[in-house]
């Protein structure tokens, strides 16, 4: 299983509009082939920053399979509004599961 990390920012008056643009998009991560989960976490040092956190079967699922539908095509019709920059998006495979 691989994560994508998105990191997200956004004009920080939006915040309310944006928190339920991705909670509108649940529905299409739920049922996206391949992913197994998310979750939208809040920077507390700076609320204009977001950790959107997407567990894939595989990267495939989540560059491929994923981005070529059209889940995506919602999801970004979704969320796009609300960022100022590109978010930058990188994946992580657990190499230690501590406790």
């Amino acid at each position: 299983m691989i994560i994508e990390i998105a990191l997200i920012t956004i004009d920080p008056t939006q915040a309310h509009a944006f928190e339920h643009a991705v909670a509108q998009a649940r529905d299409i991560f739920q049922t996206a082939e391949g992913c197994r989960g998310m979750r939208l976490e809040r920077m507390i040092e700076d609320p204009a920053k977001y950790m959107l956190r997407i567990q894939w079967d595989s990267l495939e699922h989540h560059m491929v399979t994923f981005r070529n539908s059209e889940g995506f095509q919602a999801w970004r019709a979704l969320a796009s509004p609300f960022f100022v920059a590109a978010p930058v998006v990188e994946h992580s495979r657990e190499v230690l599961h501590g406790f």
